[in-house]
């Protein structure tokens, strides 16, 4: 297994699987883009966008790097026609592999969270050259964020992975051991600091996409 968190836009990839039933087949492409979401595919989206021809029957193929090392597994395309156009999605193989280490020891996926809502950066932020990062709303009430101190900030980074929008911000969490601890890199009002919250059991499923 390769490393998900390191592929860049641009890499060469190759994608295997049996579309249309032709088994062991590979095309090749390059990674078009990363964090996809809104598909609809999946309430926990963050798929690496790929032009390797992927098709009927490829879902549930390896997409792999140069180096022969599983980055993502194939899972859907965009297909007005019914046939690939160049634009395919992959699971990264770190979620996948977070997702497979939980049903391995629970039986079932135990999603995690801190106690907030999150969305995107507004226009006047998200407009800054370069900046990124995930907006926190609301935090609840006796919540391990509350206990951290966090409050209507900005999520830089995860365990020291950048972070580019709120979904990407949720997918960590989520997959997040139970009771271990995330150390989120924040900003307030122009000033940087570091908290270390602890990941708490997922509430049944909210309505609002975002609360994490």
């Amino acid at each position: 297994m390769g490393d998900s968190d390191k592929i860049e836009v641009g890499d060469f990839v190759v994608a295997i699987g049996n579309p249309f039933g032709l088994d062991q087949t590979v095309t090749s492409g390059i990674v078009s883009a990363l964090g996809r979401t809104g598909l609809g595919k999946q309430g926990y989206e963050d798929f690496i966008q790929t032009d390797a021809s992927i098709n009927p029957g490829n879902s549930g193929g390896a997409l792999i790097n140069l180096r022969g090392q599983l980055i993502g597994i194939n899972t859907a395309i965009i297909s007005p026609g019914g046939g690939n156009v160049g634009i395919g999605f992959a699971v990264p193989i770190n979620m996948a592999r977070r997702v497979m280490d939980q049903l391995v020891q629970y039986g079932e996926v135990r999603r995690g969270q801190i106690g907030i809502s999150i969305r995107d950066l507004g226009a006047d932020l998200a407009s800054k050259e370069g900046y990124q990062g995930a907006l926190i709303g609301e935090v609840a009430g006796g919540s391990p964020a509350e206990k951290a101190g966090l409050k209507g900030d900005v999520v830089k980074a995860v365990d020291g992975m950048p972070i580019r929008s709120a979904a990407q911000l949720r997918n960590l969490i989520s997959l997040t051991p139970l009771g271990g601890r995330v150390e989120l890199r924040i900003e307030c009002n122009g000033a940087v600091h570091s908290a270390s919250v602890e990941v708490g059991s997922a509430r049944a499923p909210a309505r609002r996409t975002a609360d994490q």
